[in-house]
């Protein structure tokens, strides 16, 4: 395995009494899809929202490329090459799926929205955006308003955004989540598509998703890693079963 790109060590978030990262560690490398998976309440997306910034730990590092992101900011963590998704999708309903994509390649590039009703015509900007739409299966809707979209076309929208922001790191928090059958196969073949172009931590209760596209497995247990490793070696682990799988002895 290479380098590891994203390194999580010893993380702990509490609420309270609550403690929703226990000592959390695991690392991402180049280009690797590591998946999170663990019941409701085990504490995957409070995990990704510390890694955003969203939310401080009370202890642990986080490391990006070696170096130390606990003083980042969200936008400066997303400068530096981290980008999520959400179990429900945030877009601009007013504006198309171009224009959706295109604000997130002109934020970065770090220019101000108050130019953007001339930025919005501008070609390369256009053509970078339809570029990051088509990764995410959704040029044929450029011209479509995100509001006009149906729920897994939105899903894909919210990717095409993410992508927009050139991440080295896509953190992506349940991607199949109210999807059908055919959308949750049509978004397995997007992310398969970039699999080995950027590295993915993707969190996800779709089993079908997970053995399909992770090359390893975490396993997230009342906010403690129980199980790290390759895929078949989660789905033969007797705890993981037990505790997640829904099986037993």
């Amino acid at each position: 395995m290479a380098e590891a790109l994203l390194s999580i060590d010893g993380l702990v978030k509490r609420f309270g009494g609550l403690i929703a990262s226990d000592h959390v560690s695991l690392d991402v490398s180049a280009g690797e899809v590591h998946a999170l998976i663990g019941p409701n309440g085990a504490g995957k997306t409070t995990l990704i929202s510390q890694l955003m910034g969203e939310l401080a730990p009370d202890a642990g590092t986080i490391r990006l490329a070696g170096a130390d992101i606990a003083g980042m900011s969200t936008a400066a963590r997303a400068y530096n090459g981290l980008a999520r998704t959400f179990q429900i999708t945030q877009l601009l309903d007013e504006y198309s799926s171009l224009d959706n994509v295109a604000l997130a390649v002109q934020a970065r590039a770090g220019h101000s929205f108050r130019f953007w009703s001339d930025a919005r015509r501008s070609e390369p900007l256009r053509k970078t955006a339809i570029a990051h739409l088509a990764q995410a299966g959704l040029a044929a809707r450029a011209d479509v308003r995100a509001a006009n979209l149906a729920h897994g076309e939105r899903k894909q929208l919210e990717l095409a955004v993410a992508l927009a922001a050139a991440p080295r790191i896509l953190l992506l928090d349940e991607p199949m989540a109210g999807l059908g059958i055919g959308d949750s196969q049509q978004m397995i073949e997007i992310l398969r598509g970039l699999k080995g172009k950027l590295a993915m931590l993707l969190v996800e209760h779709d089993m079908d998703a997970v053995f399909a596209l992770a090359d390893r497995i975490s396993v997230l247990v009342y906010g403690r890693v129980i199980a790290s490793g390759d895929p078949e070696s989660i789905r033969a682990n007797a705890e993981v079963r037990t505790a997640y799988l829904g099986e037993s002895e």
